[in-house]
């Protein structure tokens, strides 16, 4: 089998490995199977690429516009994805473990380009919040934007997920218009060329906005400054060297980290062997341990369990390890493919021996022999091993010890706070899982063990059909944790956007403010067309365009009608006396919800139109009441305007309902969507 050069992909060239370029082993044969790394790389010329050309290319197009982006690459890895199986299975990786790591990666993107779309705006700036009245007269207000940064997301990535590692920071660093320089683990780095090199290959991606190091960084991270971000996966050790560089220090350079973390699992006090809980706690047991070979950031490592029922559990969960197969990844029927190299095969061993200082070994092999004629001394294979805790309050090296693989331990626990107490020993994970019934565990954990988690994860019968699992980081919810799992946060649906972005507080009068966040600020100017908006299309509508309608009394009569019709016989609508009563009202008044329908009908065209339907109302709010004989009219105005596909987008409203006396009664935001013709 002839070696593979792996290449760097820099300032839009491929740059071949060079003489000094570091071997690649196989996990599973220990043959060499690939180079990478050239002493040659312009980490400077890069850098420049990125911030020069991948930057602004990325700047100009607005969120929704690289959301697309996105989601076309996510289909065009989709498409040849089964390239990155057949080079995956060399890391160790069983088909199975693929689902992780390239489905998940490519899965991830999916996700990010649909919130891109759904909660992002057709815009270059984002804005974070509702405005901030800063005066009496709405004539001086605040409003918090935010920017892409203008430098680059460095991504040093593990090696343990060669496709999603790369894609889970990409997918947000992208979408926020920031260009990426990837530097994968050089042990699987090869994976990650050829999920770049598609990337590339596609034509989806401006010049620029993705780079590749093969090999060492060189001196990349003594060029970056304070509009760089540095998002590194990885050993606690390593992450305390690069993020204490001195020159990250003096410029200010953001650094995430997502380290060490020694992740546990507690079986609730309120469940027991033979139910659908316990069976479900050692299925998500046996998962951790042997998906990716136990090498995931999420696995569980500590397993803590009620006193009374430690032993079911060590029985239970060594019979499903005993049954697992372990062998070559290409084999369908393997349960358990090889570490990524006899190097860490040798550090597994030499963690778990100071795991077994305090614990004893109940499952698995103290020298990790395999059995079924594997060869252990090519092959970086290794069987699972289960430890026994008995007193988990003197055994520091199962909370501080984490070995990278097929290794946990169980403990017993007294009660729930000592169970919490266990939890935080870990000095902070990126997830806990707590199977149990029991809501007042649940709310006693988060109150007590969240702050030293990233990730709380409860399950039980009735959500285990349709949960994620314990160890799969879901790009809607935040990934990281405080403490010893490095302090960082990555993913979280928007949030994970925004850490490649400046927030940067403005303020202004309400014209200069619409115009900075493309979205209308009540007291901006308003634009009277001869035309009802509603006969107007989505591209000739403008933002401040206004109708007003004319007045409308509402008497008793009406009110009576609308409570007798809807059933809404609410005594402040019926009762004088009781209404008067009521400290908020002058007597009788009307509906909200019938001043919302005569607001419509106030507002309405009724033709056949550019409207082509109301899908929702947000942010109704009544401020005074409405008695009989009031009169009300309605101020509509376009705030916003939306793009949603090839034929219509979404517009909107912004409805002020007020009375005879110019006091606003009611307001709310509308709804439709609105065709381009």
């Amino acid at each position: 089998m002839p070696i593979l050069d792996v290449p760097s992909y820099a300032a839009g060239n491929w740059i071949a490995p060079d003489t000094d370029a570091r071997t690649i082993a196989s996990a599973i044969t220990g043959d060499t199977i690939a180079r990478a790394g050239s002493a040659a790389l312009d980490t400077g010329a890069m850098h420049r690429h990125a911030r020069d050309v991948g930057g602004p290319a990325l700047r100009a197009l607005t969120f929704h516009d690289r959301a697309r982006m996105l989601k076309a690459l996510a289909l065009h890895l989709q498409a040849h994805k089964q390239v990155l199986y057949d080079l995956s299975f060399d890391t160790g990786a069983t088909q199975s473990d693929h689902a992780f790591d390239i489905d998940g990666g490519i899965g991830t993107m999916f996700v990010y380009a649909a919130k891109g779309r759904r909660e992002m705006p057709d815009a270059r700036i984002y804005l974070d919040g509702a405005l901030e009245p800063l005066s009496r007269d709405g004539s001086f207000s605040g409003q918090h934007v935010c920017v892409p940064l203008q430098g680059a997301g460095v991504h040093i990535n593990a090696y343990n997920f060669p496709v999603w590692g790369m894609l889970e920071k990409f997918a947000p660093t992208f979408l926020a218009g920031v260009p990426s320089i990837v530097k994968p683990a050089t042990a699987t780095c090869y994976v990650t060329q050829a999920c770049v090199a598609l990337m590339v290959e596609s034509g989806i991606l401006p010049d620029g906005a993705l780079q590749m190091i093969a090999g060492g960084t060189g001196d990349l991270l003594q060029r970056l400054d304070a509009q760089d971000v540095v998002s590194f996966t990885g050993s606690a050790e390593t992450a305390l060297g690069l993020r204490s560089t001195p020159h990250l220090l003096r410029n200010a350079v953001r650094f995430v980290a997502e380290q060490d973390s020694l992740n546990a699992s507690v079986l609730g006090p309120d469940v027991s062997p033979g139910s659908a809980e316990f069976d479900l706690f050692i299925r998500e047991a046996h998962r951790e341990m042997t998906t990716k070979a136990g090498q995931k950031c999420t696995a569980i490592r500590r397993i803590i369990a009620p006193q009374r029922h430690v032993d079911a559990v060590i029985d239970a969960l060594s019979q499903k390890l005993l049954q697992t197969k372990i062998g070559d990844p290409r084999d369908p029927e393997t349960g358990m493919g090889a570490l990524v190299s006899l190097d860490q095969r040798r550090d597994v061993l030499e963690k778990a021996a100071m795991i077994g200082s305090q614990a004893q070994l109940v499952c698995g092999d103290r020298d990790g022999s395999v059995g079924n004629g594997i060869d252990t001394k090519r092959g970086a294979f290794l069987s699972p091993m289960l430890f026994h805790c008995t007193d988990p309050d003197d055994a520091p090296h199962v909370h501080d010890t984490e070995a990278f693989g097929p290794v946990s331990t169980v403990m017993p626990y007294r009660d729930t706070d000592h169970a919490i107490a266990l939890l935080n020993r870990g000095k902070g994970s990126l997830v806990a899982s707590i199977i149990t019934n029991d809501t007042q565990v649940a709310r006693d954990v988060v109150a007590g063990a969240a702050a030293w988690h990233g990730r709380l994860y409860f399950n039980n019968a009735d959500s285990m059909a349709a949960s994620t699992g314990h160890g799969a980081p879901m790009p809607h919810m935040v990934h990281g944790g405080p403490g010893r799992a490095g302090g960082g946060e990555e993913l979280g649906g928007v949030r994970g956007v925004l850490n490649y972005m400046q927030r940067t507080a403005v303020q202004g009068g309400p014209d200069i403010l619409t115009a900075i966040g493309d979205c209308w600020v009540p007291g901006a100017t308003v634009h009277r067309e001869k035309a009802h908006p509603f006969t107007r299309s989505f591209h000739a509508l403008q933002l401040g365009e206004t109708f007003e309608s004319g007045s409308r009394e509402v008497t008793l009569d009406d009110i009576e009608t609308f409570a007798h019709f809807t059933g809404d016989t609410f005594y402040a609508h019926m009762d004088e006396d009781a209404a008067r009563a009521n400290p908020f009202f002058p007597g009788r008044v009307a509906h909200g919800y019938l001043l919302i329908s005569f607001a419509a009908g106030l507002f309405v065209q009724p033709d056949p139109g550019p409207v082509l339907a109301n899908t929702g109302l947000d942010a109704l709010r009544f401020m005074k009441p409405v008695s009989p004989g009031d009169h009300v009219q309605v101020q509509l105005t376009v705030k916003k305007k939306t793009p949603r596909n090839a034929e219509y987008g979404e517009v909107r409203w912004h409805v002020s309902l007020t009375n005879q006396d110019a006091e606003q009664v009611a307001e709310y935001e509308l709804l439709t969507m609105v065709s381009y013709s």
